[in-house]
């Protein structure tokens, strides 16, 4: 089930449109054809990253969310607030190779290529209830390879979340997802300068 942030129960909400209007749009990164949704100058505006981790904080708090976990790269800049908000653990879910310790992995398709995420093994327990956090879903390949991780170990991953939910891509995405429920506040934007 997607569900954007403007559907349920934030329609109006000026927080979404400062989200949206601070997103920049990169043409043709990191290859030919594809239009990067460049979260970063998010954090430079503290006004508009606060409004973002707010709205995930105030859907997650009081839903017995143990486990916050973050996508390598961006998935970090917003996962640790969150967790530290709803009194949750942040677990990093990383790239091959920079985690030190004994590791799980999955190996997964991205929109642009193959990739590896992994997580220490003692990181989430059985039991745990844990929300995925990343900046982006396009495909779904990220988030399905954080969520085999997560519950390899006999946790449950309630839902995945993301800043932007690409809708061309959402179909695949949540077949892929396997009806996961993914929560995105804003829809990518066009280029403007096309």
């Amino acid at each position: 089930m997607e569900i954007f942030a403007e559907e349920n129960g934030l329609k109006g909400d000026p927080r979404l449109r400062a989200i949206f209007e601070t997103i920049r749009v990169v043409p043709h990164f990191p290859k030919p054809g594809i239009m990067f949704q460049d979260i970063t100058p998010l954090f430079t505006n503290p006004e508009v990253f606060k409004h973002t981790v707010d709205i995930f904080v105030e859907r997650y708090r009081d839903k017995g969310i143990s486990v916050v976990a973050g996508v390598e790269a961006r998935g970090f800049m917003f996962a640790p607030p969150i967790a530290l908000a709803i009194g949750a653990k942040f677990v990093p879910l990383r790239k091959r190779g920079k985690l030190p310790g004994e590791v799980i992995s999955e190996y997964y398709d991205l929109e642009y290529g193959k990739d590896c995420l992994e997580m220490h093994i003692d990181a989430v327990e059985k039991g745990d209830k844990a929300v995925v956090i990343d900046d982006l879903i396009a495909t779904g390949g990220t988030l399905t390879a954080a969520i085999k991780l997560i519950e390899r170990v006999g946790a449950e991953v309630i839902e995945c979340a993301c800043v932007i939910g690409v809708p061309a891509a959402m179909f695949q995405g949540q077949k892929r997802l396997n009806g996961r429920p993914i929560y995105m506040l804003v829809e990518p934007k066009d280029f403007e300068g096309s």
